[in-house]
């Protein structure tokens, strides 16, 4: 069946169309497309199928759908640099672009000597456009419901409103600017997943594509201007709605701009029997996982366990900011000097599991976007990437019963290698990353794990993977915090132990202990109220109890 769309202002009309035969130029840019939008819809990397392969089906966690949905794809054989130049991440596409040229002037050149140049292509395009147009949808999806439930830019934490204006990256500016309006972003997400669900029905695939070309290349736009680093990544959206609206560029403006009726030429294949009973099952099973389960887990997510914050709570008392009023180095009292990089400045506890403070010295910068590992909370870094001026943060492990704090830097020398990949940071910034880890590497850690944390206390503390409300204990997080041993054993983190005396109804804290470098501190914190103009939102992830 070929239909085609008559299209006057304020009317849609379908009529029959008679096929046409496609030009030479028509067949040879359909080639060079089918190849490289292929390529471009299909992941490159075996990582990607072996994790769909680890997938328990029967305890999902958002995160696989997500990772389901977002993946790396193009031709990197070639490298990841055309003529020598990344172009700002783009290079890739370049070379599958040149790849595809190849290929399309090849598999012309076979056509013409076999005689098979006749006739055209509908029936190949529309599956292509099947192909595009899942790929855009699902991506977006995944992409969107981030938003939808505000986890992928948090609410500043406490750490971050103690930090000068001056000393966080233009990046971290603009995410905080939307993590301080949730309601923005949920309607950031509403729009992407409303685009991507409009893709998944051939009908409505105008105006998701339409949709989506506004709404990512806004994105890209503001990636370019902040230093954002998902350029990319948010442009393969762009592109690919781009390519779904070519069969509606003349049409478009004829009638919007010169104000004359125009027909839109699209081909549906008339599917019949069994093969549409399939057809129909698949597609309402993808709407079924990635609408349906995908809104269910990614709520999960934000209610117990929101990827770019900490998921376990902070000691309730401990919460909130502090001046450094007396701090002792190996006994000798030093008293407030904002020159002195060994003193601390300020403190704050946050409503998770994170102790943060200033120091008057250069710390490496995190340039990581605060994902980290999806699940360890230890590498949920969002209070300290972007952030310079001395802030550091700790992850703490607290014993009520002995009240002794476990602590364990969040910076760590070597980037989460699933960041790099995925290119959470943008290229420039993992390169940056890597540059100045390279360029002047951290000392190794002076307190050995076994040191810091003897087996008896750990086995006291139970199994952090418990940490979270029942929902959140997906397979995932099990799996990967069955691995928490392993992976902190490779780790280069500065760790200590401090116990905390809390006095005058928690208005005072005195911590007391040995620091990483094996140096004795004595710590007098106390509380003071900071009258932030910003108020909280009112859609707060992550579950932490009464403040």
């Amino acid at each position: 069946m070929h239909i085609a769309e008559k299209i006057q202002p304020g009317s849609v009309e379908a009529t029959a169309a008679p096929a046409t035969k496609w030009t030479l130029l028509q067949r040879l840019a359909f080639r060079i497309s089918f190849i490289f939008f292929i390529i471009l819809s299909f992941p490159n990397s075996p990582l990607w199928y072996k994790h769909v392969f680890a997938i328990d089906w029967f305890n999902l966690d958002y995160r696989d759908l997500y990772d389901i949905c977002r993946f790396g794809s193009g031709v990197s054989w070639f490298g990841r640099s055309t003529f020598g130049s990344r172009l700002e991440g783009y290079s890739i596409w370049v070379n599958t672009f040149f790849f595809s040229v190849f290929l399309g002037l090849l598999w012309t050149g076979l056509a013409s000597l076999l005689k098979k140049e006749q006739g055209n292509y509908n029936r190949l395009y529309y599956w292509l456009n099947v192909i595009v147009r899942y790929r855009a949808g699902l991506g977006i999806i995944g992409f969107g419901f981030t938003k939808l439930f505000p986890v992928q830019m948090p609410y500043p934490s406490y750490g971050i409103l103690d930090t000068d204006y001056g000393d966080l990256t233009a990046q971290k500016i603009f995410w905080l600017s939307f993590g301080i309006v949730p309601w923005y972003q949920v309607f950031a997400g509403v729009l992407e997943v409303s685009a991507g669900a409009l893709l998944l029905f051939r009908r409505t695939v105008a105006i998701g594509a339409a949709l989506l070309v506004g709404a990512l290349g806004a994105i890209v736009v503001v990636n370019f201007a902040y230093d954002g680093g998902v350029h990319v990544y948010s442009s393969y959206f762009v592109l690919l709605s781009l390519f779904l609206l070519v069969p509606y560029f003349g049409p478009y403006y004829q009638v919007f701009i010169r104000e004359h009726p125009a027909r839109v030429a699209l081909f549906f294949p008339a599917f019949k029997g069994w093969f549409n009973q399939i057809r129909i099952g698949v597609k309402a099973l993808l709407v079924f996982v990635f609408l349906i389960v995908f809104f269910y887990l990614q709520y999960v997510d934000f209610r117990y366990d929101p990827y770019k914050q900490p998921s376990t709570a902070g000691l309730q008392q401990l919460r909130g900011h502090y001046d450094v009023t007396e701090f002792r180095l190996n006994g000798q009292l030093r008293p407030f000097n904002p020159y002195d990089s060994l003193r601390w400045q300020s403190a704050t506890f946050e409503k998770w599991s994170t102790l943060t403070f200033k120091v008057n010295r250069p710390l490496k910068l995190d340039l990581s976007n605060g994902g980290g590992d999806p699940k360890r909370d230890v590498n949920r870094t969002f209070e300290i990437a972007g952030v310079a001026g001395g802030q550091r943060a700790f992850h703490y492990y607290a014993d009520t019963v002995n009240r002794q704090l476990y602590l364990e830097d969040k910076y760590k020398l070597i980037p989460d290698q699933r960041n790099v990949t995925a290119g959470e940071g943008g290229d420039g910034a993992v390169r940056n990353y890597l540059k100045s880890a390279a360029a002047a590497p951290a000392p190794l850690p002076a307190v050995s794990l076994d040191e810091w944390m003897p087996a008896q206390v750990k086995a006291s503390l139970g199994d952090e993977a418990n940490y979270v409300a029942g929902p959140a204990r997906t397979a995932r997080r099990i799996r990967e915090f069955a691995r928490a041993d392993e992976l902190a054993a490779k780790e280069s983190r500065q760790r200590f132990v401090v116990s905390y005396q809390i006095l005058d109804g928690g208005n005072r804290v005195i911590l007391k202990g040995t620091d990483e470098n094996k140096d004795s501190i004595d710590v007098v914190l106390d509380r003071v109220r900071r009258d932030h103009k910003i108020s909280p939102g009112k859609i707060e992830a992550g579950n932490y109890g009464q403040p």
